[in-house]
């Protein structure tokens, strides 16, 4: 890895399809040059159509440059602007996508290009997973949380009304496309909520990730983050990811621990309707319900809480829950959890910094247990 640039590959392949790894290429003021890297990889030898997804605020920045570096080598571009938020992940948005792809005439060997956070990307990659049966997906992330998290691994959906990211499909992109210059205009709640997707990866894979980012005073802007630190935090994030979703890529085991706070904390999302935390600031929750269920439990220790919490402490993410929070809702709403097995919820605990294992131990009475700990 360079000061200003690195690679990570994801490793995939399969009888029928021997070759379908992929790039994911971190490198600053490098947005100019995504239609040259399309070019380079194969993208446009039929089809020069591409669309690009975004929401108003993203393409007001960066649709321009983006729409630019495409037309310029050559490609076919239209656009097509989302409302942002984890509230609008719906099969409406998903239909606007499928119109403007056949309004643009997009075909079997067109691209959709995601320009966003983790919610553009989420919804893109279904659509172009699913249309014509699938067509060529590029990420580009603008959201850190979707650089080290969402914009890997090929997971694509949209929310149902009874659940988070209960209809999609695993569909891996053509390239994963990061430009650490975008983070600047990222609003600081959105930088510390991405905060505990870098956490979870130190807890679940990386403790020397974990041990850099203890040593830091603050977390909770990107003021505080040097540019030599936020490349290591992109390199090692997707570097864990790539490693974890080339030995599982479609979740039939060790991929689960990816979703480390997220069993928890989607049921808090879900609960609270997606307006009174976002996803980061949920899964921070859940990490912390989850390691006092894994010491109530004897998975770890209750000294490794301390420095999970510590650690999530830094970059100010909310440590607690209002009083008046429907706990029963929460334990049902994990019920319709995509980790349930045979009527169990499968829970990722933490046994050591590094080190997670799944648990089918955990009760209703556990968890609402802990999150009684945590209500103000």
């Amino acid at each position: 890895m360079s000061e200003n640039s690195a690679t990570v590959t994801v490793a995939l392949s399969s009888d029928n399809q021997p070759n379908r790894s992929y790039d994911i290429a971190i490198a600053a003021h490098s947005l100019k040059n995504l239609g040259a890297k399309l070019v380079e990889i194969g993208l446009g030898k039929k089809s020069k159509k591409i669309l690009i997804v975004s929401n108003p605020v993203i393409y007001k920045h960066y649709g321009e440059t983006v729409h630019n570096s495409l037309t310029n080598a050559s490609f076919d571009v239209a656009h097509l602007i989302l409302p942002a938020g984890e509230r609008f992940k719906t099969a409406n948005s998903l239909q606007k996508i499928y119109d403007a792809a056949l309004e643009h005439r997009l075909e079997r060997s067109s691209a959709i290009v995601a320009l966003g956070g983790g919610v553009i990307g989420d919804m893109s990659g279904y659509a172009a997973a699913t249309w014509l049966r699938g067509i060529d997906l590029v990420q580009v992330p603008t959201t850190l949380l979707a650089m080290v998290d969402s914009a890997i691994g090929g997971k694509t959906g949209i929310n149902h009304p009874q659940g988070k990211n209960l209809i999609g499909a695993f569909y891996q992109p053509r390239l994963v496309w990061i430009d650490p210059e975008v983070l600047k205009t990222l609003p600081a709640r959105e930088f510390r909520s991405a905060m505990a997707e870098v956490i979870k990866y130190g807890v679940i894979w990386d403790r020397e990730l974990f041990d850099l980012l203890a040593k830091c005073d603050r977390l909770d802007q990107l003021r505080y983050i040097s540019d030599e630190l936020l490349q290591t935090i992109l390199y090692r994030c997707a570097k864990a990811k790539a490693e974890v979703v080339s030995k599982d890529e479609k979740e039939g085991n060790l991929r689960a621990i990816l979703n480390y706070g997220h069993t928890v904390g989607h049921a808090i999302e879900s609960v609270t309707n997606y307006r009174l935390y976002n996803h980061g600031e949920a899964v921070g929750l859940g990490m912390l319900i989850a390691g006092a269920i894994a010491v109530d439990l004897g998975l770890w220790s209750a000294e490794d809480q301390a420095q999970q919490v510590a650690l999530i402490a830094k970059t100010r993410l909310p440590q607690t829950l209002p009083a008046d929070i429907d706990q029963e809702a929460i334990v049902e709403s994990l019920s319709t959890d995509k980790k349930v097995e045979a009527g169990k919820v499968r829970f990722i605990l933490p046994t050591a910094i590094g080190h997670v294992t799944l648990s089918d131990r955990v009760t209703g009475d556990l968890v609402k247990q802990n999150l009684r700990q945590i209500l103000t």
